[in-house]
């Protein structure tokens, strides 16, 4: 490609080339971020589960069997109202022997104390994956095994430990106190789950974004690994600042790429439905254009979703005022590659 080619596209040009939908490379990072809506599915079945008054844990673990739900079903479940990931897992699997020195837990229960031996843990890496409660994993189905009865007492019980420092290391592990209390468990996990919904909302839009972004810093980066150019995520271009110039607070990008003498920033908005994000972006665009345009750089805009095209006006206010637009697909982002090339080679000015 040269400079007769016109890599500023007008909205109608773009959403010919739009791939609109996930594309089958991000499919299955996105379904990691798509727990919640399944936990909040099965929420009943889960406190119907623990509203039973078992007399021992056996006793549960037979109920679990006795149910469709999965094993890790069940267990994400715990791990979520307790907060306690994969993270704090793997610390006390490492911290094991120190914790549990004699291979058992004794707990408080039933106003008296009981025992737990465990039968697997520790293991060589106790994480997400292993346990099946990982996005993609959650939705492969795994049966009741040793390994899921010593978690489950783990998150159950853990935090009514007889041990003070094993139950301080494991103090939110306590949801075990409310089995079968049927009313108290049913309020503490749906205001569990209101909560969680609200933290992981804004995250999982927040990660959606960024698993474009990082799609698109990689897809460069591969691109021009044999060339000597910087590619940075959330970067800035020199003397590029926000809309009040004398704050010197220069503007950030989602991604710079340089050659050490030339700069492009790529802005990138994936929405399968519809939000302020593009309308924000627009607004910016002028301005932000002007700036680069006069320090000598060129900025480029990666616009895709459904939900960006209903946003027509926003979506043609970017077109108008950007060097590059390219959609999201593999054949888009090497146009986008052609044009950060030019630019760098001088074949566009």
């Amino acid at each position: 490609m040269g400079e007769e080619f016109n890599y500023k596209r007008t909205i109608a040009e773009l959403e010919l080339n739009a791939s609109m939908f996930w594309s089958p490379e991000l499919s299955a990072k996105e379904s990691e971020l798509s727990i919640i809506p399944k936990l909040i599915e099965t929420q009943d079945q889960f406190i119907s589960i623990l509203s039973v008054n078992f007399r021992t844990l056996e006793n549960l673990f037979n109920a679990i069997e006795g149910v469709e739900m999965s094993a890790n079903l069940f267990l994400k479940h715990l791990v979520v109202i307790s907060d306690f990931g994969g993270e704090m897992l793997q610390r006390v699997n490492r911290q094991f022997v120190d914790l549990f020195p004699k291979g058992e837990l004794r707990f408080f229960w039933k106003e008296r104390e009981n025992q737990y031996r465990f039968s697997t843990l520790p293991v060589g890496n106790l994480n997400n994956d292993k346990l099946g409660v990982s996005g993609k994993k959650l939705q492969e189905p795994r049966p009741l095994g040793e390994l899921y009865k010593d978690v489950i007492a783990l998150l159950l019980f853990g935090g009514s430990s007889v041990n003070e420092s094993t139950a301080h290391v494991l103090a939110k592990c306590e949801l075990g106190n409310l089995l079968g209390r049927a009313a108290e468990l049913d309020k503490f996990i749906r205001e569990r789950y209101i909560w969680v919904s609200r933290i992981t909302g804004g995250a999982q839009s927040n990660s959606l974004g960024h698993l474009a972004q990082n799609f698109v810093k990689d897809f460069i980066a591969e691109r021009f690994k044999d060339e000597k150019i910087t590619i940075v995520n959330d970067g800035n271009l020199p003397n590029v600042t926000h809309s009040d110039p004398q704050t010197g607070q220069l503007t950030t990008f989602d991604i710079v790429i340089s050659n050490g003498v030339k700069f492009v920033a790529v802005e990138i908005s994936f929405q399968v439905t519809t939000n302020s994000v593009i309308e924000r972006k627009s607004g910016q665009a002028l301005e932000r254009l002007r700036q680069a345009r006069a320090a000598g750089h060129k900025i480029a805009y990666v616009i895709d979703g459904a939900g960006n095209f209903q946003r027509k006006n926003a979506v043609g206010t970017i077109c108008s005022h950007s060097d590059c637009t390219v959609a999201f697909t593999k054949v888009e982002l090497e146009v986008l590659c052609n044009f950060i090339s030019d630019f760098f080679n001088d074949n566009i000015k």
